[in-house]
Formats: structure tokens, C-alpha cells, sequence
């Protein structure tokens, strides 16, 4: 079946390394750590008492402070990332079908901090009700989205998807199948995520997947390294327009490149750890492969889960050496994780964005913090370490997998 071509041609992000696009992207080349203690609560009693938070944040600047106090922190990230990528669009909306215009948007968590706070001011009461009524909406994941097409009116295809950290990705891959099958010309999505809270810390400090590097935490998040010992929590949005391509052509939008192909797989082994034999991250990027019609030699970057875990790392490597086989150490591969933390939900998203931008710019972010080879990991791939490198980019991937086995990888492609 003949399907639809779909383009990127607006951008936006908010991050712990730049609360705008342009800033985001500066952070990345420079190798910027995210990573600080956390001044959102007292983390003195936790195992980890640093993560990569959006720094400098003023909701009021943005939105109006009445409507703000109706939304979680994760929602309040989704319209500061998404106003800016329909800007950077330069979509006018007062000449556009807004019947044709979705908003499909993906959170891992979403309220969690709306959550906590009831639950726990519910706790200290007598055992009366006295909840706020916007604890339900402020909470769900899906008012994302609802948010934004209210916002800026709409009305085609809306929803969250949720797949834990592959959440925003597979929101990517939603957009770009109802775009290709003609539901909507154009789709703002993306994903956000808000949990630097004592529920999250302390939760994902009890499974154990959280660095405590306490004493070195701006180095923490070190993919690869053979010192890595979890992953660096982070929060923020990022936000992608996409475009049918002769709608955007049409217009004269400026173009970033082309959303080509899309994969998903299950892992299907474990609840939180990868197979350790990378079966399902080998299946997402054949997978992908396949649907974007390239073979594995025209790759030249992808941008890896890479969260500095110590299983997770390994899966990973192998997946890519056995899919691209001897072609493997001619991609740049990168973590940009190592910079911005891990925003779960959003993670997809803003490495996606990271991908676009290496296309646009042909320039690999770093993996930073880089020092121990580890001796099961292939030193012979370049996992562009510890500096930017200018190369040749005309294809992109970007691989996010979450808890409970969810992988999805996305493929960008240079339009000439």
C-alpha cells in the first residue's frame, strides 16, 4: 500500500541542559552535564541525592499562573516544548484545518507529583476527603495532550501513549503512522516527564537501577564505562511537528529531514532488565530498517538507549554489531543520556530531537564522561566519546526501550 511521506519541520525542547531548543542543542556539543544535587526536596536520606533537573524554570513566563496552578509540572513542560516547536514550524494556524492537526504525545508517568503531594496531605488528615479537584486531571497522562490541543484548538487525532522510557517515542511512531495512512496532515508530538520527586527517586532507588554516585555526580551517567552503576534521573519535554510532506512543501515550510521508518518489539524476558542477548533491540532496528526501505550500510549515527546501566549497556552493543555486522564501526554512535540524565517518558523525544539536529548540522553530540573501557564491550565501535564529531549524516537512528520489554527506534533521513 502506497503510503504518505512525513517530514519534521518544527522542533522544541526543555531540558536540564537548556530550556529552549538552541540551548538544548548548544548544551549537547558542548558535552554539558545536567547532573546537580537536587534542590526540588531534602534528598539527604536517599541513596541518590542528585539528578539532571530543568534549572531556572519560571512557569509564569510562559503560562498565565491561574491556568498553571491546574497542572502538573510535567504538563506545564509539554506546552512550554510544544509552543515552541509549532513556532519553530512557522505553521499558521488561523490559515490551517485544525480538524487536520493532532496532537499525539507520550508520558511514562505523568502527574506523579500531583499524586504524591494528595496522597500524602490525604494521609496526614483525619481520614475526611478534602482532595483538589484537579488532582484527577492534573494527574492522568494523557491531559497532555488535551492541554495542547485546547490551547491552540486542535481537533484531530489526540492521546498519550505509554510505554514507560519508550513512551515519547512511540508517540513519535503513532503521529507518523496516522499522518502516512491520511488521519492528520500534521501531528505535534513528543512527550514530557516531571518525577524528581521523593516518589520517584526513592522508587526506582528500590530496584536498584538509580547511580549513587553521590560524591561524583556530575560524571555520573557514563554509558559504557566499566564504572557505570545506574542511571541519572531527569526531567523536561521535547516536542517535534510533523508533516505530511507535500502539505509541508506546499506552504514553503522549512524542511529538517524526513521520519522514514519506525520499529517496535517486546523483549519479552524480564520486567525491568534487558535480554541479555540485546534479542529485543536487535528485532526493534531491523525492524525499523525494514519499514524505512534502508539497508543497514546507509546508516551513519544512532543514538543509543545508552542509559549507563550495567546490563543494559552491553544488550545494547551487541544488538548493533549483530544487525550491522562489520558496517557497525563505521556509525557514530552516541548517548546523549550521558548529558541530559534519563527524562523516561520524554526520552524519546528530546533524542530524537538530537537526531534531527545531527542531520541538520552534521555533528554528533558526545557520550561524556567516558574514562574505563569495559572489557565487554567492543572498543573498536566509536561511541564518540568526550567530543562532538563533524562527519557525513544522511541517516539517523534514535533507539528508546522501556520497562517490561517495550522497544521502539526511529529513523530520520537527510532530504536532499
Amino acid at each position: 500500500m502506497q503510503t504518505r511521506r512525513v517530514v519534521i519541520t518544527g522542533l522544541g525542547a526543555i531540558t536540564p541542559i537548556g530550556n529552549t531548543l538552541e540551548e538544548y542543542w548548544k548544551g549537547l556539543l558542548e558535552g554539558i552535564s545536567g547532573a546537580n544535587l537536587i534542590t526540588h526536596f531534602d534528598a539527604s536520606k536517599f541513596k541518590t541525592q542528585f539528578a539532571c533537573e530543568v534549572k531556572g524554570f519560571d512557569v509564569a513566563q510562559f503560562i498565565d499562573k491561574k491556568e498553571a496552578r491546574k497542572m502538573d509540572r510535567f504538563a506545564q513542560f509539554a506546552i512550554v516544548a510544544s509552543d515552541e516547536a509549532l513556532r519553530n514550524s512557522g505553521l499558521d494556524l488561523t490559515k490551517e484545518d485544525k480538524g487536520r492537526i493532532g496532537v499525539i504525545w507520550g508520558a511514562g508517568i505523568g502527574g506523579l507529583t500531583t499524586f504524591q503531594e494528595e496522597v500524602l496531605a490525604f494521609g496526614k488528615g483525619d481520614g475526611t476527603p478534602r482532595f483538589n479537584p484537579f488532582f484527577i486531571p492534573k494527574m492522568i497522562a494523557d491531559i497532555a495532550p488535551g492541554i495542547i490541543s485546547i490551547r491552540h484548538g486542535l481537533r484531530g487525532p489526540n492521546f498519550t501513549t505509554v510505554s514507560a522510557c519508550a513512551s515519547s517515542a512511540n508517540a513519535l511512531i503513532d503521529a507518523l503512522s496516522y499522518i502516512r495512512l491520511g488521519y492528520a496532515d500534521v501531528i505535534v508530538s513528543g512527550g514530557s516527564e516531571a518525577a524528581v520527586i521523593e516518589a520517584g527517586i526513592g522508587g526506582f532507588n528500590a530496584l536498584h537501577a538509580l547511580s549513587t554516585r553521590n560524591d561524583d555526580y556530575k560524571t555520573a551517567s557514563r554509558p559504557f564505562d566499566v564504572t557505570r552503576d545506574g542511571f541519572v534521573l531527569g526531567e523536561g519535554a521535547g516536542a517535534l511537528v510533523l508533516e505530511e510532506y507535500e502539505h509541508a512543501k506546499a506552504r514553503g515550510a522549512k524542511i529538517y529531514c524526513e521520519l522514514a521508518g519506525a520499529g517496535l518489539s517486546a523483549d519479552a524476558y524480564h520486567l525491568t532488565a534487558p535480554h541479555p542477548e540485546g534479542i529485543g533491540a536487535k528485532d526493534v532496528m531491523k525492524n525499523c530498517l525494514a519499514d524505512a526501505k534502508v539497508a543497514p550500510e546507509q546508516v551513519d549515527a544512532i543514538n543509543l538507549h545508552g542509559t549507563s546501566t550495567p546490563l543494559g549497556d552491553i544488550a545494547e552493543t551487541k544488538a548493533v554489531k549483530e544487525v550491522f555486522g562489520d558496517h557497525a564501526y563505521q556509525i557514530n554512535l552516541n548517548s546523549t543520556k550521558s548529558m541530559t540524565g534519563h527524562l523516561l517518558g520524554a526520552a524519546g523525544a528530546i533524542e530524537a530531537i538530537a537526531s534531527v539536529l545531527s542531520i541538520e548540522h552534521q555533528i554528533v553530540p558526545p557520550t561524556i564522561n567516558f574514562v574505563n573501557p569495559d572489557e565487554n564491550i567492543d572498543q573498536k565501535l566509536n561511541f564518540t566519546f568526550n567530543k562532538a564529531q563533524k562527519r557525513s549524516i544522511k541517516v539517523a537512528m534514535s533507539n528508546t526501550f522501556g520497562f517490561g520489554g517495550h522497544n521502539a527506534c526511529v529513523l530520520f533521513k537527510k532530504i536532499d
